[in-house]
């Protein structure tokens, strides 16, 4: 008796120190896209350390995934943020990305010189087809949890239908489940009431975790929302202050400043929702990049650690090699990588800062009770979504779009069936499933195999 009391009380809080390291492993590890990297952290702070809830997981995932940027990074600041407060949620956000961009960083310069990137393909071949294994089973998990009614599994479905056969923006999609959810609940009251009872069946199912029993306080008020405003506009518009005032304003770096600092508004769906706009402007408009160059740099950020959307630093390393305004070339693009990457992640805190303490003031509003499960379910969908479209580029060499009519969706070449990357996959899917193995072993065992596989 004694014991199962034991295993239900919530672990200890971890120190800052801790969750440091555990924040810099999720970095190093997060390869897959935003699938693989929602896959990874619900792994790692959800089923084996309980510092969250799943509930409060996919609450906090909900609002991530309504604001521009990498919904991924963000969900990680937001974590950090109700652990450790708001050098928890920078050092989260911070560590999400940094691994990712060092090494994007000397990718770029490699590709810059040498212009040749086919050796990534052997390397991150069977590390590839691991992470395929772990987004299965975070689709799983999440979907046994979040979908509990008939209504949520329509809403899934639809959401899924929404996005894979008809390339609706995925931000799009989930507030209009949100909306659908309100709309029922407001015209069958019993709808909410389902809703309700499906989020307390949850709360109870979860088991006891960090946060839910140390919660900091997150009462919001004017004043810190404007402290919060006036310190992240500020760092944010800085590098505009310093560039201007050593090199003026009429530059390559400016331009670079002011045009990611744009798109870092608009970023709705990550980086393939802007892919074909970035690629147009810095190939027609500004000739940062030559045809086809966007391409390989997708192809970079595609196989190493990090969010997708660090593409763009790769652009803004091309930008600034090519313009070196008298400085090293490789010099100058490092500064326009670096600035690229501060104008694109820089606004992802400002958004989580300043609406993460009023979102979780809704978690206990019965009035959206109905939105928040609906969204709960559409966010699923959307996993399931990425999760397909991961798969399809894992075991398929080419990957085409089916388009008629309103219906847009991706359709491998099935002569281009990867069946060492299947075999790759079905070996990770045994090492997690069947002999319960870690991910940092998973994924070294699959890199290996998969180094000899295309080495051979």
């Amino acid at each position: 008796m004694n014991e199962a009391v034991q295993i239900q009380l919530p672990p200890p809080h971890p120190t800052f120190a801790e969750a440091t390291r555990i924040w810099a492993k999720i970095g190093l590890l997060s390869f897959g896209g935003p699938a693989g990297q929602i896959a990874l952290m619900h792994k790692e702070l959800v089923e084996e350390r309980r510092w969250i809830s799943e509930s409060r997981f996919l609450h906090a995932l909900n609002f991530c995934m309504l604001l521009p940027g990498p919904e991924a990074q963000q969900l990680a600041t937001y974590v950090g943020w109700l652990l450790h407060g708001t050098r928890g949620g920078i050092v989260a956000g911070m560590l999400f990305v940094l691994p990712g961009f060092f090494v994007i960083l000397g990718l770029s310069s490699a590709y810059a010189l040498f212009q040749q990137t086919d050796w990534l393909t052997s390397l991150f071949f069977g590390l590839k087809a691991a992470v395929l294994a772990i987004v299965i089973e975070a689709v799983i998990r999440v979907g046994r949890r979040a979908l509990k009614t008939r209504f949520s599994l329509v809403v899934a479905a639809l959401a899924f239908a929404a996005l894979f056969f008809f390339d609706l923006p995925f931000p799009l999609v989930v507030l209009a489940a949100g909306l659908a959810g309100y709309i029922a609940t407001r015209l069958q009251p019993a709808t909410g009431e389902k809703a309700l009872a499906a989020a307390a069946k949850q709360a109870l199912a979860d088991m006891p975790s960090v946060i839910d029993s140390n919660f900091p306080d997150t009462v919001s008020s004017w004043g810190r929302t404007f402290r919060i405003l006036a310190t992240w506009l500020v760092l944010w518009i800085a590098p505009f202050i310093l560039i201007g005032g050593i090199l003026g304003f009429d530059n390559v770096y400016t331009a670079i400043g002011l045009f990611f600092s744009k798109m870092a508004v608009v970023t709705f769906g990550g980086a393939y929702a802007v892919l074909a706009y970035v690629a147009q402007q810095a190939v027609e408009t500004y000739h940062w990049l030559k045809p086809g160059e966007m391409l390989d740099g997708l192809a970079l950020a595609e196989t190493t650690p990090g969010p997708l959307v660090l593409v763009l630093s790769f652009v803004g390393f091309m930008a600034a090699f090519r313009a070196p305004l008298g400085l090293d070339p490789l010099l100058s693009g490092m500064l326009g990588a670096t600035l690229a990457t501060w104008v694109t992640f820089v606004p992802c805190f400002l958004w989580i800062f300043l609406g993460a303490p009023y979102v979780e003031t809704l978690r206990n509003n019965r009035a959206l009770s109905g939105a928040l499960a609906a969204i709960s379910a559409a966010v699923t969908g959307v996993i399931l979504n990425l999760a397909v479209w991961f798969g399809l580029h894992v075991l398929f060499a080419g990957v085409n779009r089916f388009a008629a009519g309103p219906i847009s969706m991706p359709l491998p070449v099935w002569q281009t069936f990867q069946l060492p990357a299947f075999f790759l996959a079905l070996l990770a899917a045994f090492l997690l499933f069947r002999f319960k193995r870690g991910v940092v072993t998973t994924l070294a065992i699959c890199a290996v195999a998969g180094w000899l596989i295309r080495g051979f």
